[in-house]
């Protein structure tokens, strides 16, 4: 009978690999925090100005309103794809597709080398390419483009990627 506290020798590696999160979380709720309180005093700075009741100062005030409003839509929108990016990044790793770059060679400021970022990405792209539908594939390609250096398109396809996973999430019914 196997003791009842025994556990996998790599699953013990992995969790001493993970880093502790608390940290981040906490910075972002202050960050979240802070911005909140600045949105409050800047929509009570609008309120003022429109209240004062002057052509300028009501332009004025409308626009200071709308600043909050923007901030918050950011924000939202910012921690939203985080949390999905995140989703998809836990689901990836439980099934073992991550891309492993350990392995590979990097420069001191710990991003790839060029050439080996461009050609793990070619790797990747032929994946991609022969299913472009499936959001595992449009989620390694996009890990392998920030690789490669194109942000840009990284987070394009990362934003496909999430949007291929809700769709196969409604398909399969969940």
């Amino acid at each position: 009978m196997a003791p009842e506290n025994s556990e996998d020798p790599g699953s013990t590696q992995k969790a001493a690999k993970q880093k502790d999160a608390r940290p981040i979380v906490w910075l972002i709720g202050f960050l979240i925090v802070a911005l909140c309180v600045y949105f409050v005093l800047l929509g009570w700075r609008g309120v003022g100005l429109i209240a004062d009741g002057g052509v300028a100062g009501i332009g004025l005030g409308i626009g200071v309103i709308i600043l909050p409003i923007i901030g918050v839509w950011l924000v939202y929108s910012t921690l939203r794809a985080g949390i999905e990016h995140q989703q998809l990044a836990r689901v990836i790793t439980e099934e073992g597709r991550e891309l492993d770059i350990s392995h590979l060679p990097k420069r001191p400021s710990g991003r790839l080398e060029r050439d080996v970022a461009d050609e793990l990405f070619a790797q990747v792209k032929v994946e991609w390419e022969a299913d472009p539908d499936d959001w595992r594939n449009t989620y390694r390609i996009a890990r392998a483009y920030d690789y490669a250096g194109d942000r840009t398109r990284a987070r394009e396809m990362m934003k496909r990627a999430v949007a291929q996973y809700h769709d196969a999430g409604k398909a399969s019914g969940s």
